[in-house]
C-alpha cells in the first residue's frame, strides 16, 4: 500500500501537546543570507527561475502620487546573496506599458507588457528576451490584441506553461457588456514563442451565466478550461451559498479544429469546489469537494478521470471525511447536535466543513492524487468613531490546512488537519498562508504561527498569529499520514518576518524562504532532510 489511513490523531490534531513539543529532530536546516536593504515602497513578488549557482527573482516597486510603478530582475548567488539588480524599463518611445509578467521560457528570460491603445480601444500586448546580462532586447514582439473599450475595461492576457514546459498557452480575457456572450481568445506558443495555433472563442452564455476557473494546457498544445455555468442564469445566488451551478471543462485540441465539452455531473451530490490536471495518459484528472448543503461548506472529496477521446468520466468516487474528522474541532454543544443529526440521517444537519478552498492537487505516480485545501474567509467590522465617522476593517483568515491522500481508483486512503490559525486585520493576508515542498513520500508545509502554542500549558486552545510572537511552524506528514509540528525558526532571530506566499520550492529537497520588516529582507535556504 502506497499509504495507510490515520485515526487518533485526528481527534487530537489541534490540542496534542506531542504535536507542539520541542522536538529534537527536527526535518530541516535554514541557513540565511545577509540582512539586506530593499529599495523604498518595494517587495520581491515571485521567484522566477532557480539555477544551478544562481536564482532570479521579480522585485515590483508600487506606484506613488509623483512616480509610476517599476519592475526589476535580480540575481542572487547560492548564498542569497543580491549579485545584480537590473530594471526593466516600462517605458518605449514615450509610452508608458503595464507590466504583465516575466517569465523563463525555453533557456530565456521573457518580459511581457501590455499597452493600451485608446484611440484603437485596443490592448496590445508585447514581449522582449532578456540578454545574458538580463537587459532586455530593444524591439518590442508583438503576439497579441484584444479589444479593449475604455481605460477602465481592458481585457486581461494570462500566461501558462505545460508540465513539460514544451508549450505555452496565452489565455486572453475578452470584454464582453453585460448579457453578451462570453468572449476569450486562446493562443499556444512553442517554447521559442512562435505561435502553433489561436482561436477567438464566443460562447453561448453571458459574462452573468459563464465564467472560466482554471485552464490548463498539455505537451501537445491541446488546451481545457474548467469553467462554471451558472443554472439559473446567475451568479448572484453563490454569494449566498445556494447550489446553483454545474461544473464544465470545454477542450481544444488538434490544434484548436476539435472542441468537445464536458458536463460534470455527480448525481444526488453538489460539487462545491474542484481542479484538475492533465495525467501521463492524456486523461483529465479531476478532484475536489462535494457537500450535502451548499457551497460554502464540504463533507468530503470527489475523485474521477474524463477521457477526452470518449468523452466519459470514469472512476467517479465519492468519499465522505470520517465523523471525527469534521467535528474534531467542535465544541462540546456542537458536537452532541451533530452527533444526533448524525444519528437521524439528517443530511441536512449533519457535521461538515466550513469555508475551505481548494489549494493544490498533486498527482502521485501511481495515478492516485494528493488534495491540500486551507480555511479561508474575509470579514468586515464596522466601528464608529468618535467624531460619527465609519471605520471599516477587514478581517484576513487563513485557517488549517487539510490534505487529503487519494488511491488510485479514488478511495480515501487518510487525510490529514493541520492545525493553523491567521487572522490579521487590513494586510490581506500579507504575512499568512503557507508554502509546500513535496519531498519524497513526505509532503512538508511552512507557516507563520505563534511561539506561545510551543511554550503554553494550555493544550485546549490554539493562539493566533497576528504579527507577535511570530515563529515559523515546518508541519511534517510523512507517508502513513503522521503529521508532526515542529518550531523552525522565531522570526525575531532572524530580524524578518516570513512571507509564505513568495516562498518557493526550488529542488527535491530544497526551498527558498523570503522574509520582511520595513526595508529590511533577506532570503533563505531550507534545506530538508
Amino acid at each position: 500500500m502506497f499509504f495507510k489511513h490515520l485515526f487518533p490523531l485526528l481527534l487530537l490534531l489541534a490540542f496534542n501537546a506531542t504535536l507542539f513539543a520541542q522536538q529534537d529532530r527536527v526535518p530541516g536546516e535554514i541557513s540565511w543570507g545577509p540582512d539586506m536593504t530593499e529599495p523604498s515602497r518595494s517587495s520581491i513578488t515571485k521567484v522566477v527561475e532557480v539555477a544551478p549557482e544562481a536564482y532570479y527573482v521579480l522585485r515590483e516597486r508600487r506606484p506613488s502620487a509623483i512616480a509610476r510603478g517599476e519592475v526589476f530582475i535580480e540575481q542572487y548567488d547560492n548564498q542569497q546573496r543580491l549579485k545584480r539588480s537590473v530594471e526593466l524599463p516600462l517605458k518605449y518611445k514615450r509610452k508608458w506599458r503595464e507590466f504583465e509578467d516575466l517569465v523563463k521560457i525555453g533557456g530565456d528570460f521573457y518580459f511581457f507588457t501590455s499597452f493600451n491603445n485608446e484611440a484603437q480601444k485596443t490592448n496590445y500586448l508585447f514581449y522582449q528576451k532578456l540578454n545574458s546580462r538580463l537587459q532586455p532586447e530593444r524591439s518590442l514582439k508583438k503576439i497579441a490584441e484584444i479589444p479593449a473599450a475604455n481605460r477602465a475595461r481592458t481585457g486581461a492576457f494570462n500566461l501558462l506553461l505545460s508540465q513539460d514546459s514544451s508549450k505555452v498557452l496565452l489565455y486572453s480575457q475578452l470584454d464582453s457588456k453585460r448579457k453578451e456572450p462570453e468572449r476569450f481568445a486562446i493562443r499556444v506558443f512553442d517554447n521559442q514563442m512562435q505561435e502553433l495555433w489561436s482561436r477567438n472563442i464566443r460562447l453561448p452564455y453571458s459574462e452573468q451565466q459563464f465564467a472560466v476557473e482554471d485552464y490548463r494546457i498539455d505537451e501537445n498544445g491541446n488546451v481545457y478550461l474548467l469553467c462554471i455555468q451558472f443554472l439559473d442564469g446567475s451568479a448572484q445566488a453563490v454569494r449566498r451559498g445556494l447550489a446553483n451551478y454545474q461544473y464544465v471543462i470545454l477542450a481544444y485540441t488538434n490544434n484548436g479544429e476539435n472542441k468537445q465539452e464536458y458536463r460534470i455531473d455527480i448525481k444526488d451530490k453538489f460539487i462545491t469546489d474542484m481542479t484538475f490536471r492533465i495525467g501521463n495518459e492524456g486523461d483529465l484528472i479531476c478532484a475536489g469537494f462535494f457537500s450535502d448543503r451548499g457551497t460554502t461548506s464540504i463533507k468530503g472529496t470527489c475523485f474521477f478521470r474524463v477521457d477526452p477521446e470518449t468523452e466519459e468520466a470514469f472512476n467517479i468516487s465519492l468519499q465522505e471525511f470520517d465523523f471525527d474528522f469534521r467535528t474534531a474541532f467542535m465544541r462540546a454543544g456542537q458536537q452532541r447536535r451533530a452527533e444526533r443529526a448524525e444519528e437521524s440521517g439528517n443530511a441536512n444537519q449533519q457535521a461538515e466543513l466550513d469555508r475551505f478552498a481548494l489549494n493544490d492537487l498533486i498527482l502521485r505516480s501511481d495515478g492516485g492524487a494528493v488534495i491540500v485545501a486551507e480555511q479561508y474567509f474575509v470579514y468586515q467590522r464596522t466601528y464608529r468613531m468618535w467624531d460619527g465617522t465609519l471605520q471599516f476593517d477587514e478581517f484576513y483568515n487563513y485557517n488549517d490546512i487539510i490534505v487529503v491522500n487519494i488511491r488510485p481508483d479514488g478511495s480515501m486512503e487518510w487525510s490529514v488537519r493541520i492545525p493553523k490559525r491567521q487572522e490579521t486585520v487590513n494586510d490581506g493576508g500579507y504575512y499568512s498562508s503557507y508554502a509546500m515542498a513535496v519531498v519524497r513520500d513526505r509532503l512538508y508545509f511552512i507557516f507563520n504561527d505563534n511561539s506561545r502554542n510551543y511554550t503554553s500549558d494550555n493544550d485546549n486552545f490554539l493562539y493566533n498569529f497576528n504579527g507577535r510572537n511570530s515563529i515559523i511552524t515546518l508541519a511534517e506528514i510523512r507517508k502513513g499520514g503522521e503529521l508532526e509540528m515542529y518550531p523552525l525558526f522565531n522570526n525575531r532571530d532572524a530580524g524578518v518576518i516570513t512571507r509564505p506566499k513568495i516562498c518557493k520550492q526550488t529542488g527535491s529537497r530544497k526551498m527558498i524562504v523570503y522574509g520582511e520588516r520595513g526595508r529590511s529582507y533577506r532570503l533563505g535556504e531550507l534545506q530538508f532532510q
